[in-house]
């Protein structure tokens, strides 16, 4: 009997689960790797050489002898309790409506079918020509060049050997030689000295603003007075459309298609067996051990600090550089310092006085009445008494019924449920399969789990599924 095997792209029935599939090649690479190189070829082989051995200390894990509690708060104040399935609800049966669709429509009734012959195309077809004769694949490039023999140039640059004077190297320049130093003189001052000269006349400030300037006293300000708020002896009408044409219509408060929400309640007690607390060993653990450090002793010889800078190192008599800049004298004098310049002596300070705003001399008179702030509108306006005006809107009456409401909708009356599947390829471990193998591609096989299989197949396979 033939077995079936099935890949997670044949199981999966919503579209959304694939094999994860592995990069194509020509040829299936092998497990052995090459070996042979040309480094492997060529390097010779030493006789005596080892390998330096690494101080690094081994990363070992110590387990420790001491026994482990395999105790903890959870299992303390966990209470079992026994779990049941929860019922499934049982869904109707769908029942198919009687009669055919009709799938007649208007471009099959009107189309016209024509015959077509099949497209000829002009263009000749490609014609390849092969012969048996082997290909002469030599350029013309290495066939013609012909190599020339180079010879080394020469070098044109004459021989000058150097050759470094015996005599000192005299370091004193022409300006040294020719300077003589003589110190440094004061230069005397030809600028005039710069005093003010002051007046014995007095300041002069009458302008023609103040000689012809004459002031006038202000009269006071006329305030009108406010006038005075009536409020009116008419109630408000604070009634709007919507209050006076809204009307409450009778009607039922509408009914919730959501299926009612059943508590499940079971008195077996819980099953708190997992495959950690089957399969868990304790180990027995200790203490770990602390390493002491190595104390440290100091060296009984004597360090020797001489290095090759210090034995080879040869001292020789060198006279100090002379600078040959003359020195700088500091130019201090025994004088007062003159700040006199010729905006001190010069410039006399004046008693100024702020200058007063220059005003034009009024041509017309002012009133000295009270004004009138009588206008026409207010001589002639008559106040008459304001008249509602009537509203010719017929009135916009709800319409009364003792018929309850219709509130049946078309998803109501033809939504039939339907019995939601789950796909089977949404599992690592599909359910009532057992893993087979996989092939080069990337393709993941099952089979049907038979009886035999259900003793070899792992815990966790049979828990997801």
């Amino acid at each position: 009997r033939k077995m079936t095997r099935l890949c997670i792209c044949e199981m999966c029935s919503c579209g959304r689960h694939r094999c994860t599939h592995q990069p194509t090649a020509l040829y299936k690479k092998g497990s052995k790797t090459n070996v042979l190189s040309e480094y492997s070829e060529k390097y010779p082989a030493y006789k005596g050489h080892t390998q330096p051995k690494s101080l690094k200390p081994q990363l070992q894990y110590k387990a420790h002898q001491d026994t482990m509690e395999g105790t903890t708060t959870f299992r303390m104040d966990y209470i079992p309790y026994m779990v049941t399935r929860r019922p499934e609800k049982l869904q109707a049966e769908y029942k198919p409506k009687p009669g055919e669709i009709d799938l007649g429509t208007t471009y099959k009734q009107d189309f016209n079918p024509y015959e077509v012959q099949p497209f000829v195309p002009w263009r000749p077809k490609d014609r390849v020509h092969t012969k048996n004769a082997k290909l002469d694949t030599v350029p013309t490039y290495t066939e013609d060049f012909r190599q020339w023999e180079i010879s080394r140039r020469e070098l044109t640059k004459p021989d000058t050997p150097f050759q470094p004077p015996s005599a000192k190297f005299g370091n004193s320049t022409t300006f040294q030689d020719d300077f003589i130093h003589r110190g440094l003189v004061p230069r005397e001052s030809y600028k005039p000295p710069n005093i003010a000269k002051l007046s014995d006349t007095p300041f002069e400030n009458m302008t023609s603003n103040k000689l012809s300037y004459v002031p006038h006293a202000l009269e006071a300000r006329y305030i009108k007075p406010p006038i005075e708020y009536k409020p009116s002896s008419q109630p408000f009408q604070d009634l709007t459309t919507q209050r006076q044409d809204y009307q409450g219509l009778p009607s039922q408060p509408t009914k919730s298609c959501k299926p009612e929400l059943l508590k499940v309640a079971t008195d077996k007690p819980f099953q708190s067996s997992t495959e950690f607390r089957d399969r868990f060993q304790q180990w027995p653990v200790s203490l770990r051990q602390m390493q002491k450090s190595v104390e440290y002793t100091s060296p009984t010889e004597h360090m020797d600090l001489t290095t090759t800078s210090h034995t080879d190192y040869i001292k020789h008599q060198i006279q100090p550089f002379v600078s040959a800049k003359p020195f700088s004298l500091p130019t201090t004098s025994s004088r007062p310092f003159q700040g006199n310049t010729t905006t001190r002596d010069d410039f006399q300070p004046w008693v100024a006085q702020r200058q007063s705003m220059i005003r034009k001399q009024e041509e017309i008179q002012r009133a000295s009445g009270k004004i009138e702030d009588l206008t026409t509108f207010r001589a002639h306006f008559i106040q008459h008494e304001p008249q509602p005006s009537f509203s010719f809107k017929p009135q916009n009456t709800p319409l009364w019924t003792d018929a309850p409401l219709q509130n049946e909708t078309m998803y109501r009356t033809e939504f039939m449920p339907k019995k939601i599947s789950m796909c089977l390829a949404g599992f690592e471990y599909p359910p009532g399969f057992v893993f087979d193998n996989c092939d080069d591609r990337g393709h993941r096989f099952f089979r049907k789990m038979t009886s035999a299989d259900k003793f070899e197949t792992p815990k966790e396979m049979v828990l997801t599924a």
